[in-house]
Order: C-alpha cells, then sequence, then structure tokens
C-alpha cells in the first residue's frame, strides 16, 4: 500500500464490498469485465474441427487438413506426426529424432474419476493411428478421461522449437506421471497418447463454446504465457510475471530437492533427474550452469529477435515454473517452508489487484470452494488463487475482495459487481480433465452468462472473457511465440462475449493471459506492474505474410480487436 493516497486508499476499502462510487471513468463503454478461467485445455483440444461464418478463417486442425470433420486422420495428417527423439545424454529442447510412432500408445485413465487408476484406458484402440484422434469416437462427451503432462520443462521438449511433435515422446520418456514421484526410470508414466485427444465440435462436441464462438468473438492466436502448469499461468495472469523464491523478501536458494533438474537420469534416454510436483519446481535460469538451462537459453539465442528483458531472469533468482502451493492459507495464515514443504514463500511482486485498488477500481477474485464456512477442499483450487500468494493481498484489507462464488450470484443479483471480476469455477466444473469434464464447465458458463444477459442494465457496459489457464499439456497445432525464456506456451481459446463483441469474428492477433492485464490497463489507464512484467511489450504489428507471427516480435496484443465500440 506504499504511496497510496488516502482518497485511493479509502475507495480500496469500500471496493472489498462492492463497485465504488465514483470510479474513474474507462476508456471504452465497457466498465465490467469478467475473466472465466477454466482449466487444463488447449485450443485445438476444444476448436480443432470448429467451422468459423463466412468470411472468417480459423487456424485449427479441421482447416490445415490434418482431421476430417468425422474426427479421423486427413490428408494432411502428417503435419502433426509424433516422432521419437534421441537425446545425446543431456536435456535437449530440441533433440534430434529417428523416426515416428507406428501407432499411438493407448492412453491412460491417469487419476481419472470412476476408473481405475494409472491403467490403460480400455475404452480406446490398443493402437491409434499416429494423428490427433476424437476422444468421444470412444469415450462418452460426459466421460472422465485421463490427464496429460504439462510441466515446464517437458513443454519446451513437446514444442521441439515450433514443430510441435514431441508431445507423446516426452510424456512417455520423461517420468512425469510414474509412481513414487519419478524415482524409478523402470517405472511406467502411465501416460500412453492421451495428449493427442480432441472434441470434435463437427460431431456435435462443446456445442456451447461453439454458439459462444458464432455469436461473439473468438481469438485463434491466444497463449498461456508461461511453459508448463495451473500455477505459474495464474501467477502471470495476476501480475505478468513468474514468481520466485524469497525469504523475508529477498532472494534465496530453494531446499535443494526443490530445484528442478530435466537432466536424464544415467542410462536413460529423457528420464528427468528431479521433477514432479513433490519434488524440483525451481529454476535459476540467469545460471547457464544449472540444470537444463543453458538448453533454453541456447534456444533464445537463436531466436531472429532479442527476447523481452534479455530472457527476462534477474541474477541470484529461483523462480517457479510448476505447481506448488500459495504461502498463504486463504484465511491469510502463513505456510511453513522447508525440504518437506512444497510451498511457494509469500511474494512482492505487484499485482494487478493491487494497481486497481489504488487507482479507486473495484475488483474481487470469485473462487469455486470457498465457503460462507470456509473452504471446502474438493472443490477449491489452490493454485488457482493467485493472489493468496501476495503479501500485499493477504496480509491488507484486500483479502476481503477474496471470496466465493455465493457472493458472485448476490453482486449480480444486488447490482454491486465491481468493475474487474476474476472467476475461477469449483474443481468439477472447472473443465480440468481427470476430475472435471468440458460439459461440466460449458453448465457453468452457460449458468453464469445467462444471469448477466439476464440484467439489461450490466449487460450493456460489459465484457465476459471465457479461457482456461492453459493447455493441460494436450496437443496444439498453433504457432508460438517465445518471449522469454518462461513462454509463451501452448495456444488456448479465448472468446469474448459482450454486446460490444464483433459478432462471428474470428482475430489472429497474438495474445496471451498478459493481455487482460493490458486490456484492464488501457481500460482503466493503469501503468505496467513491474520492469518485468509483459505488460511493457508493445502490442503486435501483425505480418501480412503471416496473420499469425508478429512482425515486431516479441509482442502481445491488448484484446482490443476483439471488440467493436
Amino acid at each position: 500500500m506504499r504511496g497510496w493516497g488516502g482518497l485511493a486508499f479509502a475507495a480500496a476499502l469500500l471496493g472489498a464490498a462492492g463497485p465504488v462510487f465514483g470510479e474513474p471513468k474507462t476508456t471504452t463503454p465497457i466498465e465490467h469485465l469478467i475473466v472465466v478461467i477454466g482449466e487444463n485445455l488447449s485450443f485445438d483440444h476444444l476448436f480443432a474441427t470448429f467451422r468459423p461464418l463466412p468470411g472468417q478463417h480459423v487456424a485449427n486442425l479441421l482447416a490445415k487438413g490434418i482431421v476430417k470433420e468425422d474426427g479421423s486422420p486427413g490428408p494432411r495428417a502428417a503435419l502433426a506426426l509424433q516422432r521419437i527423439a534421441a537425446p545425446r545424454g543431456r536435456y535437449e529442447v530440441t533433440p534430434p529424432t529417428t523416426g515416428s510412432f507406428a501407432a499411438l500408445p493407448r492412453p491412460s485413465t491417469t487419476y481419472a474419476r470412476g476408473l481405475p487408476q494409472n491403467a490403460p484406458d480400455r475404452r480406446f484402440p490398443a493402437a491409434l493411428p499416429n494423428a490427433p484422434f476424437q476422444i468421444t469416437r470412444y469415450a462418452d462427451y460426459l466421460a472422465f478421461v485421463g490427464d496429460p503432462v504439462h510441466r515446464f520443462f517437458q513443454m519446451w521438449q513437446q514444442i521441439d522449437g515450433g514443430r510441435n511433435d514431441l508431445f507423446v515422446w516426452v510424456d512417455l520418456s520423461s517420468g512425469e506421471g510414474s509412481a513414487k514421484h519419478h524415482e524409478h526410470p523402470g517405472l511406467s508414466t502411465h501416460q500412453g497418447g492421451i495428449a493427442m485427444g480432441f472434441y470434435n465440435m463437427a460431431a456435435g462436441d462443446a456445442p456451447y463454446l461453439r454458439e459462444l464462438a458464432e455469436r461473439y468473438a473468438l481469438a485463434d492466436n491466444y497463449h498461456q504465457p508461461i511453459m508448463g502448469g495451473t500455477a505459474a499461468n495464474y501467477f502471470a495472469l495476476a501480475t505478468g510475471y513468474v514468481a520466485s523464491y524469497l525469504i523475508d523478501g529477498k532472494p534465496a536458494t530453494p531446499p535443494a530437492n526443490q530445484i528442478e533438474n530435466p537432466e536424464p537420469r544415467p542410462g536413460t534416454a529423457n528420464w528427468y533427474t528431479q521433477s514432479g510436483y513433490f519434488g524440483g519446481s525451481y529454476v535459476n535460469c540467469a545460471d547457464p550452469r544449472q540444470p537444463g538451462v543453458k538448453a533454453i537459453r541456447d534456444r533464445l539465442a537463436a531466436l531472429p529477435y532479442k527476447p523481452f528483458n534479455g530472457g527476462n531472469c534477474l541474477p541470484g533468482r529461483y523462480y517457479l515454473v510448476n505447481n506448488y502451493r500459495p504461502g498463504y492459507a486463504p484465511n491469510g495464515t502463513p505456510q511453513p517452508l522447508g525440504p518437506g514443504e512444497f510451498t511457494l514463500p509469500p511474494q512482492q511482486q505487484k499485482t494487478i489487484a493491487e494497481a486497481l485498488a489504488a487507482a479507486g477500481v473495484s475488483w474481487k477474485w470469485y473462487s469455486g470452494g470457498r465457503t460462507e464456512d470456509g473452504i471446502d477442499a474438493d472443490q477449491y483450487c489452490d493454485i488457482c488463487d493467485a493472489l493468496t500468494h501476495s503479501i500485499a493481498v493477504m496480509t491488507g484489507e484486500l483479502r476481503r475482495n477474496l471470496v466465493g462464488l455465493a457472493e458472485l450470484d448476490r453482486d449480480l443479483a444486488g447490482g454491486t459487481l465491481p468493475a474487474v471480476s476474476f472467476v475461477v469455477p469449483p474443481n468439477i466444473e472447472s473443465g480440468h480433465p481427470a476430475y472435471s469434464t468440458v460439459p461440466r464447465y460449458e453448465g457453468f458458463l452457460r449458468r453464469l452468462i445467462a444471469k448477466v444477459e439476464a440484467d439489461a442494465a450490466l449487460w450493456a457496459k460489459t465484457a465476459i472473457l471465457v479461457t482456461t489457464d492453459e493447455g493441460g499439456g494436450y496437443y496444439d497445432s498453433g504457432y508460438i511465440q517465445i518471449l522469454d525464456f518462461f513462454g509463451d506456451g501452448t495456444r488456448i481459446a479465448l472468446v469474448a462475449v459482450s454486446p460490444f463483441a464483433r459478432p462471428g469474428h474470428v482475430e489472429h492477433t497474438y495474445y496471451d493471459h498478459v493481455s487482460i492485464l493490458k486490456f484492464v490497463e488501457r481500460n482503466w489507464r493503469l501503468a505496467p506492474l513491474s520492469p518485468e512484467s509483459r505488460d511493457n511489450l508493445p502490442n503486435p504489428v501483425m505480418s501480412a505474410g503471416d496473420p499469425y507471427v508478429p512482425s515486431n516480435r516479441p509482442a502481445i496484443g491488448d484484446l482490443m480487436e476483439l471488440f467493436r465500440f
């Protein structure tokens, strides 16, 4: 709260209870922004066979000829061919390949609800064609399916310099998904070919998401900002940057067992030395001598443009690139640290919450699983509640703005919705593979959007952004712009639902989650959050030769192209 004036501080306090009287005027007619974040679904996983309205083009598996409308391999299926790599005794971002899979191995159940755990999923054939496959050809649309690998060093390998051809090999070889936290290279990773699965809109899958894309505006060049999983991508949504290991607010070295080491164990091709949720998740990316770092730095050095901030790695910092629990419990209690505690220490990185509050703009973060009586552990996603990492939020009045979905209903019914709302569904309705489904996420969206549309005065000045935190390790065929050491990562979907959205439009401008921050900052006249945050990047100048590749890389947009004011 350093540097706030008295009026702004009072406005922030009022913002905890509802919209502030006399909030700053917006630069667009949008006075309410609602950001809804599902989980772990890539663009092609959902929109593989989406057909846009006449006059529009979308970059998906169907348009590229990789699949047909019936979900079978298309005439250009080889564009998605999955290859087998042969690393040279070290971690490599683009290892040499020796051939391709004759067929995709049978997908695994991983930990899908109602199925045997880490077992071959016998709903699928033992061998699938080496191409993306339609999940609902074999499993019911309402059914739970397995969860692919989606971690930092694995994802760098999966995209293979933009070829996107090592998803299956990395899943099978890296050790992620094996029993006993990757301790034994002889164990199966229990993955199979699940990463290549997709839902078929042309055959009736994901009907509500298709309806939204047809009625409103779809971004088909929107990305998760960080390679890897949920925690890092949510943190980027809140700050535009990456969390790091801090003790008393100063950079420190984490316990040795919490430092990621993707170098292959002796005698293996790619079985990571130290990885996994209860293993390494921090990396000192400014030091090329650290495990796995040089391979990524070499990739950055080979880019035809300079990465943001030279790679955006500050000396002496160990950054969190995978999932650890927040430093505070939801009630504000600091969580213990140590070698056996896989917890990110409290963070000082400036968040969008502080910026909004300082400017007198009301906001709330609504999380499924937060109840009037506390936390429903089955429905609450702690690593999705990104502001619980923040010292400024969790030790002051701003913590009152972290609320549950019951309060969202009250705010919608009572006309007290804040200017900016982040909405995280309960786990069962998040769309996350294994413990949720796409139709459950669609159901959540349908109910929420109907409530907003039912209030004509609110709907007339609102935009709802529908997206997911990250791609979940599912295959995607889209272009990825490398911005710095941490990403971007896989393409994901974003639909802008608003009376101002361009109806049926498919927008190709390059975006990621930090584009949401840029939109907020432009609409409410806020400055970038920090020198390291990616909201400092310019808006893209999209190339005439390739409408998906900015000519002024690195660059990310502010979403304004999705709207017509």
